[in-house]
């Protein structure tokens, strides 16, 4: 007397839909560096990208609005010598995102409202550290362009 038992799931009826293609972001080239962050970072305007760059660190920040294919031309943050390891924005300013480089320094970078129309390569603040020290932006505390 074998009863069969099925594996009760609260996600059993839960199916899902595969996103259109106008809803998501193609093309991009995301680095390939290996670092202990996260490639990306997003907050309610922008969703930020570290990308593919020769000669020196690069990272792309898109309006949440504008999906689809990215064009390989768009305009990129580019201002540090080596590659980015982490971005990360502001948590109480939409506009402000902090960089850190393999160059040992972290730059706090002011994106326009509507997006990037040329890049960005002069940042607000820029903050050297010594040789063979771990950078990584975590917490971005900015109160009136403080980086704490």
């Amino acid at each position: 007397m074998s009863r069969k038992v099925v594996r009760a799931s609260k996600f059993r009826h839960v199916f899902g839909q595969a996103v259109k293609a106008d809803q998501c972001y193609d093309d991009i080239r995301i680095s390939q560096m290996t670092w202990d962050s996260n490639f990306c970072s997003v907050n309610p305007k922008f969703v930020a990208m570290i990308v593919d760059a020769s000669g020196g660190g690069a990272f792309m920040v898109l309006p949440l609005s504008k999906t689809g294919r990215i064009d390989m031309s768009y305009p990129n943050v580019c201002g540090h010598t080596g590659p980015v390891l982490d971005i990360e924005f502001c948590p109480h300013n939409d506009n402000i995102i902090a960089s850190g480089s393999e160059d040992c320094s972290v730059m706090v970078w002011e994106i326009p409202d509507g997006g990037l129309t040329t890049s960005l390569t002069e940042p607000v603040v820029k903050l050297d550290a010594a040789a063979n020290q771990e950078l990584l932006c975590r917490d971005v505390g900015c109160v009136s362009q403080e980086l704490h």
